[in-house]
């Protein structure tokens, strides 16, 4: 069974979208692990509300926070300390999605970061989006993971940059699954169109 980690360059760039089709296309189960702020309409709750096969299964998170913030000082706000041996891997003979929070880098408490939820089993998905620097926060994004023995694939996500990809593609030398395009929406429908369009690349991984 395939154990897939969703990381991206930075907040807002589209994971938990990424996430959703990944799901889709695999029949995975899918699992936040720390969840900061939106407890009302959690990512689980947004990812749940866009699969349409009858297989995945949504698992609980570990933390759920109440501040939207980075989770070492949501944590903090909300009187607790994130211990990273209480995140346990749910238990399923399934395909397991593990959407992460923010980039590779974001501290969970004063000695580790989302990074340190990564383990050497995984496979991990970069989501790429273009903006003023984001070619080198997501060349530090696969770096970082190549200098800790990973062979992350890309998914990038809103309107094509062409240059920005292409750089992006000759210096990293990773698989690039596919482009998320800026939809009018997203709905159960759309996250369909694009998981059988990944579909073959993601189970290759």
């Amino acid at each position: 069974m395939k154990r897939i980690f969703i990381t991206g360059i930075g907040t807002e760039v589209g994971k938990t979208i990424t996430s959703a089709v990944v799901v889709e296309a695999l029949q995975a189960d899918y699992f936040k692990p720390i969840q900061a702020g939106d407890l009302d309409f959690s990512d689980t709750d947004k990812v749940r509300r866009l699969i349409s096969n009858p297989k995945s299964h949504f698992h609980n998170n570990s933390y759920a926070l109440h501040t939207p913030m980075s989770p070492h000082a949501a944590a903090e706000i909300d009187g607790i300390t994130i211990d990273t041996d209480k995140i346990i891997l749910p238990q399923t003979d399934n395909n397991l999605v593990i959407e992460g929070a923010g980039g590779l880098l974001v501290p969970l408490n004063d000695n580790e970061t989302i990074l340190d939820l990564i383990t050497p089993d995984y496979k991990v998905i970069v989501v790429s989006r273009h903006y003023l620097g984001s070619i080198n926060h997501t060349l530090m994004t696969i770096n970082i993971l190549k200098n800790k023995g990973y062979n992350p694939a890309i998914i990038f996500n809103g309107e094509e940059h062409k240059t920005t990809e292409d750089i992006i593609k000759k210096m990293t030398g990773v698989k690039v699954i596919g482009r998320i395009n800026n939809e009018p929406y997203f709905d159960a429908m759309v996250i369909n169109e694009y998981a059988e369009l990944f579909k073959e690349t993601l189970e290759s991984l």
